[in-house]
């Protein structure tokens, strides 16, 4: 299994019986500016809100769920999940193969099964989305397979994944790899055929896809799976197709912009559920039944334990503030990757991440 998203939604496909006709063009939606046409607020104007038809929260019979706030989600499917599409989730507390504790404040909870999700869709033609199901880890059959749900995705609707590239009577006039003579007619197919794949939940390759397409779910190699852009509400944009070039540009969630080879994957629109990270648990024993394990402040501890440890009263001495392993923990740079790390370290990266005071907006 590769790394776990935790809180997203997974969206239960179904392989559809049907044939796939040439849909009119005017019963589809007419191009990227119009995908999110249904959205009535944006992200920050509905976080801005404050409101209680974003979160759900309960009346306070007990201290545990006095503060506890859950994101609303009407639309999921209350069930279990289909058994054989999920897998044990064995647990490692935080250690490696020899033992040594190499991720902190991990251990105990809850059994847990992860839903099996097909991050490569290679499978082509039309599949209806059966249902929508909450995934706390998120991580087949030729039937059934999960997938990580787009925002706006519901029961009914219907995605199809073009990895394997257009069909031959998907789209009379089109051409992929060769080009025509009539470069009009070429340009006129080009937007017929954005207009009638660029849908949320779709699959399509990066050179298909226009700038300023949001997009989640990328993958680094045209044949592997997505692997970029998989937590909850999180999502990509496509910036700018080299000119005859391999590669295209593409900004990550981070606002790091990095080149991607123009063949790889990915799917339109963004992930669901962008509320998650403003939930509350309300009490410590529910962080405990998702496996987290308390943080101790290292002022807190015997010298022994950490740097900053010890010593009469609650001082770490006039010391830097440093991790438990020594290096400096408020912001110091411990290694520079990208354009202005080693040479030829990462050639892919084209801007970092923004930090420090151009995070902040202030550079």
């Amino acid at each position: 299994m590769l790394s776990s998203v935790r809180g997203s939604s997974s969206a239960l496909l179904r392989t559809s019986p049907r044939s796939t006709p040439l849909a009119a063009f005017s019963q589809q939606r007419s191009y990227v500016a119009e995908i999110w046409k249904n959205t009535k607020r944006s992200e920050v104007s509905a976080a801005l809100a404050r409101s209680q038809e974003l979160y759900k929260t309960y009346k306070p019979v007990s201290p545990g769920i006095r503060h506890l706030r859950r994101p609303l989600n009407p639309h999921l499917f209350e069930g279990r999940p289909l058994r054989t599409l999920t897998v044990a989730k064995r647990k490692k507390g935080g250690r490696n193969g020899h033992g040594h504790i190499t991720v902190r404040h991990r251990g105990g909870g809850h059994r847990q099964r992860i839903r099996i999700i097909d991050y490569k869709r290679e499978a082509a033609g039309i599949h209806d989305v059966v249902r929508i199901e909450y995934d706390p880890n998120a991580v087949g059959n030729a039937k059934w397979s999960y997938i990580i749900a787009t925002e706006g995705l519901r029961a009914g609707d219907e995605v199809r994944s073009f990895k394997q590239g257009i069909p031959a009577d998907f789209l009379p006039g089109f051409e992929t790899p060769k080009k025509q003579a009539n470069a009009s007619n070429q340009s006129l197919a080009l937007g017929l055929l954005r207009s009638m794949t660029l849908k949320p939940g779709n699959v399509l390759p990066l050179h298909l896809i226009p700038p300023g397409t949001v997009i989640n779910t990328i993958s680094l190699s045209p044949t592997g799976p997505g692997i970029l852009v998989r937590s909850a509400g999180t999502f990509g944009q496509v910036i700018a197709h080299e000119e005859g070039g391999r590669y295209s540009q593409v900004r990550l969630q981070s606002g790091e912009v990095r080149k991607i080879l123009r063949d790889c994957c990915a799917t339109i629109g963004k992930v669901s559920n962008p509320l998650w990270k403003n939930r509350n648990l309300g009490k410590a024993g529910r962080a405990r039944w998702l496996g987290i394990r308390p943080s101790v402040r290292g002022v807190a501890m015997n010298a022994n334990d950490h740097p900053h440890g010890g010593g009469r009263g609650k001082s770490k001495s006039n010391k830097h503030p440093v991790s438990i392993w020594g290096w400096g923990t408020k912001g110091t740079r411990t290694r520079k990757p990208g354009p202005k790390g080693p040479k030829n370290s990462n050639k892919m990266v084209i801007r970092e991440r923004p930090r420090g005071k151009e995070k902040r907006g202030l550079a």
